[in-house]
């Protein structure tokens, strides 16, 4: 209790961060209900908006860890507000768009780009900093549960918009709420004067290319980052082609939103849980744990033609299992290698989480304009994700890793 009582005055602090994390969260996660109209509207396939997707999470994962880096030298507040323009220059972008190309500088290369200065790797390693170990995985857990309150607002809001007008009014809402993102970077970078209550550890001494060799040869690092690669594939595929399936299936428009929402809000409650369970058991365990009854809960979904309820059921239990994976990321990261190169090393491991989600979102869509429908999709990506799910909790129960040895310095 006194520890989580002397986080008073970081507050500031770390409700920019969530309001940060939770605006670029979730909005991107809310771009899938503009599909249908948009690409009608516009003149491009469904295919053709899921590549803008992919190269958004190309964009995102390979500017990810150089904005880990550039935050040790620029400072975090002058990289997120960097990115908060770049991510409400994106959606205008969208917002204007008139075909193809449009698309995909705008929901693609721009908003994707943003994402490595605003997204979870930055926030998580902003909120990170200033606390101390003992509350350090609670902290983190909070900030990524009210970073879940993004997609409750975005997609509901942005589904009413463009029924009522069109999808285009849609969007200029999204770019309302992105403008908070950039008061919300101001406050969150005052980080930047505030020491660190955690000694530095023998990586924080190092430069940034000898902790990331660090980090390269160690085995638990390299299985993590195998195993985010399910996690992307994962959850992309479902923000990007959920709202399509429903719509094949004659689903009600709203339905695809309002899943959206429940995963947003059930997400609060698996970060929360999560962010508390990392600070009391393996954090690849439980890694392994959310990937793998995630797979589960995506295969009996898809088995059987959908319904409201099911529907619902679903997007609520794939909520509580969804960024619960932050916190622990970001957690193990600490304690394996310590703060200095947390973002830079996540952003090294996100890679792999983008790759997955590009697979997830061009892949999917590949698979619908060839076969006509998700079936084959959905197969993969349940067989991936049960066997990481297998593979993350087979090494985590090898034992807690010692930490990894240290090259002295050149």
């Amino acid at each position: 209790m006194n520890d989580l009582r002397a986080l008073r005055p970081i507050l500031p602090i770390l409700i920019g961060a969530s309001l940060l994390l939770t605006l670029s969260m979730g909005l991107r996660q809310s771009l899938g209900i503009f599909v249908p109209p948009l690409t009608q509207d516009v003149g491009i396939s469904v295919g053709q908006f899921t590549l803008a997707i992919a190269v958004q999470n190309l964009a995102w994962g390979f500017f990810q860890p150089f904005a880990g880096a550039w935050a040790d030298r620029l400072g975090y507040r002058r990289l997120m507000i960097g990115g908060a323009v770049l991510y409400i220059f994106g959606l205008v972008m969208l917002m204007l768009a008139q075909g193809f190309i449009a698309v995909l500088i705008g929901a693609g290369i721009a908003i994707g780009a943003s994402m490595a200065a605003t997204g979870p790797a930055i926030t998580m390693a902003v909120s990170a900093k200033p606390v101390s170990a003992a509350v350090r995985s609670t902290v983190l857990g909070i900030v990524s549960a009210a970073g879940s309150l993004g997609a409750m607002v975005a997609a509901p809001m942005g589904q009413v918009l463009a029924q009522a007008w069109d999808w285009r009014i849609g969007v200029a809402g999204f770019v309302v709420l992105g403008l908070v993102m950039l008061p919300a970077a101001w406050y969150a970078g005052k980080v930047d004067d505030v020491p660190s209550p955690t000694p530095p550890t023998s990586t924080d001494k190092l430069g940034a290319r000898a902790a990331a060799k660090v980090a390269m040869t160690t085995p638990a690092f390299i299985v993590m980052a195998l195993a985010y690669f399910v996690c992307g594939m994962q959850l992309v595929f479902l923000t990007t082609h959920l709202p399509t399936y429903l719509d094949l299936c004659g689903m009600d428009p709203m339905l695809s939103a309002q899943a959206l929402g429940a995963i947003g809000a059930f997400n609060i409650l698996g970060s929360l849980f999560f962010g508390w369970a990392g600070g009391r058991w393996n954090k690849l365990m439980l890694l392994g744990i959310i990937y793998f009854t995630r797979s589960l809960v995506l295969g009996m979904y898809f088995i059987a033609p959908p319904t409201p309820t099911s529907t619902l059921v679903f997007a609520s239990i794939m909520g509580f299992l969804w960024m619960g994976v932050g916190p622990l990321v970001a957690g193990w990261l600490v304690e394996a290698f310590g703060l200095r190169w947390q973002a830079m090393l996540g952003g090294i491991a996100f890679v792999s989480h983008q790759i997955g989600s590009t697979t997830g979102a061009f892949g999917g869509g590949l698979i619908f304009d060839a076969a006509g429908s998700y079936d084959a999709a959905w197969q993969i990506g349940v067989s991936l994700g049960l066997a990481a799910g297998i593979m993350q909790i087979a090494f985590a129960f090898l034992g807690k890793p010692p930490r990894p040895p240290v090259p002295a310095p050149a």
